[in-house]
């Protein structure tokens, strides 16, 4: 049993915004989708055997991305410590509050637990409300358009879902009657095309596509969305995940690693340092500027002591297969002097608090090394040009 079963796959259009990831990942044709899966498949059997069935069960749950994510994110960071020459136990029963940790490691007979956690950077609860559903989202991408981009705004979202067949029918007449290069020479603004269905009102601009990108009637139709913000501050979502699993366990004797996996449109570290280590603040009561923090870090904050017990916090930005190869972890260590200190693999850059500053050191490995890969994997286009076959 693996995974992903080996079959001719012929789909490789984008994913779709009512697929799920799971199913997009067992759908997905192309020799850069079979490296992913045959390394999946593979870090796969390397987890203990008891343990297999129940992490194949949540990479192909098709109800939830955030537990596929969350089980890539494990997944990954049990064959990283692997492949760093560790002994790794999965959910030893060590917690003392009745549930176990991730991963009980072994390194040059020392020992430390990981604890996994997966976020998600969220968006504006009012953005997010103006977004087309998936199935709309779907039926405008699937209208072939090979030489214009859409963008779309919403004027009102209606109530029920109406006909993608006849959006998709308004669309493909209005594009079939547009021009490229008379729309570029033009040099006016774009074409816009309003549609109104019940109480639906939305409207369309055809983007004229660069010359050498027509003719891919495959890729994606829709452009441009319209923007979002969030909702969050990142600094606070880390912080809040750091507490969450830091005193999950109790205290455990050994150093204990928080791994967060940070998933965000533009992930910044400075949000890290922040939830760890406190606000980095400017001084202007000199004539030279000092620097200072705010006691508001998970470590530097005044607490309950028990965030001791957390040595490190260990984070990935944007972790998924196709950056395994790519994103360096960051082992931020534990500014408490009552910390067990945290290990430090050969495989992550380190980040200590110099107070005020944050001093950082480079990995001695690159991830790709020790993983076993090229620095370049997957190898290949995710999503290779088709152009239309010439007639005539």
């Amino acid at each position: 049993m693996v995974v992903y079963a080996s079959h001719r796959r012929t789909d490789s259009s984008p994913k779709r915004a009512a697929e799920s990831q799971s199913e997009f990942l067992a759908r997905i044709a192309g020799s850069f989708w079979d490296q992913v899966r045959d390394v999946i498949n593979e870090w796969w059997t390397h987890l203990p055997g008891q343990e297999q069935p129940h992490m194949r069960s949540r990479l192909l749950d098709r109800n939830s991305d955030t537990n596929v994510y969350s089980a890539l994110w494990e997944l990954y960071l049990h064959e990283m410590l692997l492949s760093s020459g560790c002994t790794v136990e999965v959910e030893p029963p060590i917690g003392a509050h009745g549930t176990n940790p991730d991963f009980l490691v072994t390194r040059e007979d020392k020992q430390f637990v990981v604890e996994a956690k997966w976020t998600v950077q969220r968006l504006d609860d009012v953005a997010a409300n103006r977004q087309l559903p998936s199935v709309l989202l779907d039926a405008v991408d699937g209208v072939p358009s090979p030489n214009f981009f859409l963008s779309y705004r919403i004027h009102q979202l209606g109530s029920g879902t109406p006909s993608q067949r006849r959006l998709k029918a308004e669309l493909k007449s209005w594009l079939a009657g547009l021009n490229p290069d008379q729309v570029i020479a033009a040099k006016e603004p774009y074409p816009q095309h309003v549609w109104r269905e019940g109480n639906w009102h939305l409207s369309f601009e055809a983007i004229p596509r660069s010359p050498d990108r027509r003719g891919d009637e495959a890729g994606r139709t829709i452009g441009i969305h319209p923007a979002v913000t969030c909702c969050n501050d990142e600094s606070v979502q880390v912080r809040a995940a750091v507490k969450e699993k830091g005193r999950k366990y109790g205290d455990l004797g050994l150093p204990f690693i928080v791994a967060v996996g940070r998933a965000g449109i533009f992930p910044d570290d400075e949000d890290v340092e922040t939830a760890l280590y406190g606000t980095s603040v400017e001084c202007v009561r000199t004539r030279t500027p000092a620097f200072d923090r705010w006691p508001d870090g998970y470590w530097t904050a005044t607490y309950d002591h028990s965030h001791r017990w957390v040595s490190g916090v260990l984070t990935v930005n944007n972790p998924a297969p196709w950056t395994w190869a790519k994103n360096t972890p960051t082992l931020w260590r534990s500014s408490d002097p009552d910390s067990l200190p945290a290990p430090v693999l050969p495989v992550c850059e380190t980040a200590q608090l110099v107070h005020p500053h944050i001093r950082h050191q480079p990995s001695a490995d690159p991830i790709h090394t020790v993983l076993g890969l090229p620095e370049d994997w997957p190898i290949g286009a995710p999503f290779p040009r088709r152009r239309r076959n010439s007639e005539g």
